[in-house]
């Protein structure tokens, strides 16, 4: 008996030839998953977000610190071994694997942004400028000026809503820029499926006598630390798909990666035999980043430069050995599926889709209350979990609309199917 195919966030299968894998559909969810309690934590550090607290707890910042530079580059990763799936699955039921890959990624990735632009994200910008028109004393900041026709202005990019920090620009995708990048890197992908398809699949095989060893290790984070020398500094990451150059690096490298390697048994056993040292180096690697960052976390700190220098390298260990460790223990341990793991695989992208909005609108009523931390954080967060399958199970019953939050009816509905 085998498992219906599983999605990636646009729903592509993640089986590897007779053997299903598991490990990265966990880990995929678990990913997501852990993105929604992250961004409640955004309410609470110090870090600039949409909506923020009065009561910040920085001893909550050396904890989300455990997972910023490597949650979002182990999704690209993920989605693009997805992608490998999906074009192998193309290939075998004959065509333009390229060609139908192009399709998939358009139909998969354009509607939920759109609809996710205009619909789903508009009121984070509503709550945003809303939160810095109390913060200015503007009363009643539902009905000023600056709210009126809100939609219309948001929508049509004629609402200057400007500060000291900049403007506003709409529409916007904020968080939706995960996919907004995952469908040109389809596209790219598809184009060289097209173009060089075998030689493309070659290069995978090429990569797993460097990786067998000690090399998974060395040779990805020497990448991560060329590119934090030489793009970093000049181009800070913005998630406006244009002139993000050192994002597009880590992150279309990764799903490149990804692609490549996502039918490599050998690198398997490589991930599994290397698990314990990454995560040993994982964990040294975060105590002296997150360190580091509360010891100069004023904004008037200046590091000496020889450490800054030393803490580029750090980070580059730290986001490639959790990345490592993760995928070890993952195919170590994490083998076996069932109704769960099927419901959530194709659950977890509306979840990402609407997660967000959620979180910010729940915030916006819930602070005013004035409510013990911990009660309200915790309202949050089942507010949170609420509104995202409440948004799947509609998503679900709503045939081919729901690709609108990400759901392809087949996805959602289809049985189990014998081998």
């Amino acid at each position: 008996m085998a498992s219906p195919p599983v999605p990636d966030t646009g729903s592509s299968p993640l089986t590897a030839g007779p053997a299903r894998r598991y490990d990265l559909d966990w880990i995929r969810v678990g990913a997501f998953l852990l993105l929604i309690l992250y961004h409640v934590g955004m309410l609470y550090v110090s870090w600039d977000f949409h909506v923020k607290s009065p009561r910040i707890v920085e001893g909550l910042e050396p904890l989300m610190m455990l997972t910023n530079p490597w949650r979002l580059t182990l999704l690209f990763l993920v989605s693009g071994a997805a992608t490998r799936f999906l074009v192998d699955g193309f290939e075998a039921r004959g065509g333009h694997a390229g060609l139908r890959l192009a399709g998939s990624r358009f139909m998969r990735l354009l509607p939920p942004l759109v609809f996710g632009m205009l619909v789903i994200v508009p009121p984070q910008s509503y709550f945003e400028i809303y939160a810095a028109l109390q913060a200015h004393n503007i009363p009643d900041p539902a009905h000023s000026v600056w709210m009126k026709d809100f939609w219309v202005h948001y929508a049509t990019s004629w609402g200057q809503w400007c500060d000291a920090d900049g403007c506003l620009r709409t529409p916007t995708w904020n968080h939706l820029w995960f996919i907004a990048y995952l469908l040109p890197y389809g596209l790219i992908i598809a184009l060289m499926t097209a173009v060089a398809g075998r030689p493309l699949k070659a290069l995978g095989q090429l990569l797993e006598r460097p990786l067998s060893g000690w090399g998974l290790l060395i040779w990805p984070i020497l990448w991560f630390v060329l590119l934090r020398f030489t793009l970093a500094p000049r181009f800070e990451i913005t998630h406006d798909l244009t002139g993000d150059w050192y994002n597009h690096a880590i992150s279309f490298g990764a799903y490149l990666f990804g692609f490549l390697t996502a039918r490599s048994e050998v690198l398997k056993a490589a991930y599994i035999r290397m698990r314990r040292p990454a995560l040993v180096l994982a964990l040294l690697s975060w105590v002296a980043w997150a360190g580091y960052a509360w010891i100069y976390r004023a904004d008037d700190a200046m590091p000496p430069e020889a450490l800054r220098m030393a803490m580029r390298v750090v980070y580059s260990i730290d986001q490639w050995t959790f990345m490592a460790a993760i995928l070890g223990y993952g195919a170590r341990y994490l083998t076996h599926g069932g109704p769960v793991l099927r419901y959530l695989t194709v659950g977890v992208f509306p979840f990402y889709i609407v997660h967000q909005t959620v979180i910010i609108t729940a915030a916006h009523y819930l602070m005013p209350l004035n409510l013990p931390l911990p009660v309200e954080a915790g309202l949050v967060i089942g507010a949170t979990v609420a509104g995202c399958f409440l948004a799947y199970e509609i998503a679900r019953r709503i045939g081919w609309f729901g690709l609108l939050l990400g759901v392809k009816p087949q996805a959602a509905n289809r049985p189990p199917r014998a081998a």
